[in-house]
């Protein structure tokens, strides 16, 4: 088990609430900044467990920011840990995070888990983590629950919206005007998919190259002009074959 693992098994303090296999994703993701200044944001306080987890875990220099709409939560401030009250869909209120916290380095959404607060908080605050932060949203299983505004293969859920990443990452290679380059090409390196997780990892990206080393050991193949002429031929007798195939159809008719 890693210590976040360790720390929730032992955990007697405040509640948390995590499925399993989530500890081995944090760690993965999480695991470079420890023992830093960082800053976390986590929309859902809950009853502060998870932020008191994260304090432990990132250490005594880290800064932790709980966003949450209970206002009752407030009070459950504590050194390195702040709170801040405000609807997670609310795209006013998530705008005036941006003024309010220095910077970000890793966002979990961990709030209200509809698509609409998914979504709007991507939108408003993705651009504001750090260039080589991290980006996790959880509980994507409710991208499959109609409660929630989900749906399999549903327009407007969340999944649906985050597989447009993949060509966004991929767009230097598009040779349609319709997928362009843009801010989220030139500053994500990586998308991480998991059972009910998505982790983007940011890091400033040029124009992929490439390049060849070493000699050659053989000469590039080319197909006989013989073998090229009949294969010509080929094609050229099924096409014909097949408009006199499709003449004689319309006869028939």
């Amino acid at each position: 088990m890693n210590d976040l693992e360790i720390y929730f098994e032992e955990n007697t303090g405040r509640l948390i609430h995590k499925w399993k296999h989530y500890f081995e994703i944090y760690d993965r993701h999480f695991s470079r900044f420890r023992n830093t200044d960082v800053h976390i944001v986590e929309f859902g306080v809950s009853q502060c467990g998870s932020l008191q987890m994260w304090k432990e875990y990132f250490g005594p220099d880290c800064q932790i920011y709980g966003i949450d709409i209970n206002t009752h939560c407030k009070m459950l401030e504590e050194d390195q840990i702040k709170i801040f009250i405000g609807d997670q869909a609310d795209r006013k209120f998530l705008k005036s995070l941006s003024a309010q916290i220095p910077r970000i380095d890793i966002l979990i959404d961990d709030g209200g888990h509809t698509m609409r607060q998914q979504k709007r908080t991507f939108e408003e605050l993705f651009h504001f983590i750090d260039k080589n932060g991290v980006y996790l949203c959880e509980d994507l299983h409710t991208s499959y629950w109609p409660k929630w505004g989900g749906g399999y293969k549903k327009s407007g859920s969340f999944i649906e919206y985050s597989k447009q990443f993949i060509d966004n990452l991929n767009a230097w290679h598009s040779k349609t005007k319709r997928l362009k380059v843009t801010e989220f090409t030139r500053t994500v390196h990586s998308l991480h998919f998991y059972d009910s997780i998505l982790v983007i990892e940011k890091r400033p990206i040029e124009r992929p190259t490439h390049s060849k080393t070493g000699t050659p050991s053989i000469q590039n193949y080319e197909m006989p002009r013989s073998l090229l002429s009949r294969t010509a031929r080929s094609i050229k007798k099924k096409i014909k074959n097949l408009k006199e195939m499709a003449e004689e159809e319309k006869e028939e008719k």
